[in-house]
């Protein structure tokens, strides 16, 4: 017969065991898993998006894109802001899954344990991704900066991959000094949450009612194949109706960096610029490479976060469930 575990360990069980702390815990993992699965592909899609009309230093096929990156910049450049991103896209992650698992019983059960409407899953998930923006948005922007840092744009001059670069909390406190203080942190904010409100919103809508249709019959989940499908297929749905919306938050993000060739006053001039300039797939831009990775993003995210938060509940004592 086991032992029981010691008591201080018992309520360190009991704790991460709540739905809501493991659905917190479970989120951060997810998105350092997704994250990293896809880092060269994020950071060809920005370059993409940032790239306007006559720049053609990346435009080529994707892998050809892949293979410039890696020719100038070696590994270290296809992995170009993951560090920071991963520091983004864990507490990102978190308060996303957390926020929404605090909502939905609170604000859009009908009754405690109720299934939700497709309607209320994308309010739901829209308000949790207002959260999750709104907390980390400084780091993403400061992401985006670190992502083109290092990149061959002719009038940003040529870098010497060599060269040290700064890093993340120097970007930061360049910006926060020279571009405006604290609301410098937050530009492009507003374009930001129009675009992941939405996305968020028919992620958890979408994968929520698809992962039903891979649940064989007679069980509660999906096998972790069907998981990973009905990831992507939510990713991918998701991200093709909000793109337009991802591409004006990177154009603004850096919209005060000299030698990019744009600086937008407004989204309304921002949208007028860009479809004078580049037309309708100006807004498209770099949606190869985030169609490539969006599918294994999300499929890598639902599942390790179901697999995370199924383990973490687990570990609760039989008599806190008796309780």
């Amino acid at each position: 017969m086991e032992k029981p575990p010691p008591l201080p360990l018992r309520g360190v069980r009991s704790w991460v065991s709540q739905p809501v702390i493991a659905s917190f815990m479970a989120g951060g993992v997810a998105g350092a898993v997704s994250r990293t699965v896809v880092s060269p592909l994020e950071r060809l899609k920005i370059l993409l998006q940032v790239q306007t009309v006559g720049r053609t230093e990346y435009k080529m096929s994707i892998w050809k894109a892949l293979q410039k990156m890696w020719r100038e910049e070696g590994m270290k450049g296809m992995m170009a802001g993951n560090g920071t991103n991963c520091i983004r896209i864990v507490p990102y992650s978190a308060v996303q899954f957390g926020s929404y698992n605090i909502y939905k019983p609170l604000m859009f059960e009908k009754t405690p344990g109720a299934s939700l409407s497709p309607g209320r899953r994308l309010c739901c998930g829209a308000l949790a991704g207002i959260t999750s923006v709104t907390v980390t948005y400084p780091l993403d922007i400061v992401r985006t900066r670190l992502s083109i840092q290092s990149a061959s744009f002719e009038r940003l001059g040529v870098k010497n991959v060599q060269e040290k670069l700064p890093g993340m909390w120097q970007t930061m406190k360049t910006m926060y000094k020279t571009e405006g203080g604290f609301f410098a942190l937050y530009r492009g904010i507003i374009p930001t949450v129009a675009g992941v409100a939405p996305y968020v919103g028919l992620n958890f809508m979408i994968y929520e009612s698809v992962r039903t249709y891979f649940t064989p019959d007679g069980q509660a989940n999906p096998s972790s194949i069907g998981k990973l499908c009905a990831g992507a297929i939510s990713g991918g749905v998701a991200q093709t109706c909000t793109y337009p919306l991802d591409v004006l938050r990177r154009r603004f993000q850096i919209n005060t960096m000299s030698g990019m060739g744009y600086q937008y006053k407004s989204i309304a001039d921002a949208l007028t610029t860009i479809f004078a300039q580049e037309g309708v797939r100006g807004l498209y831009k770099g949606i190869a490479p985030n169609l490539l990775k969006v599918a294994p993003s999300m499929a890598s995210s639902w599942l390790s976060f179901e697999m995370t938060r199924d383990f973490l509940v687990g570990l609760k004592e039989p008599e806190d469930e008796d309780a």
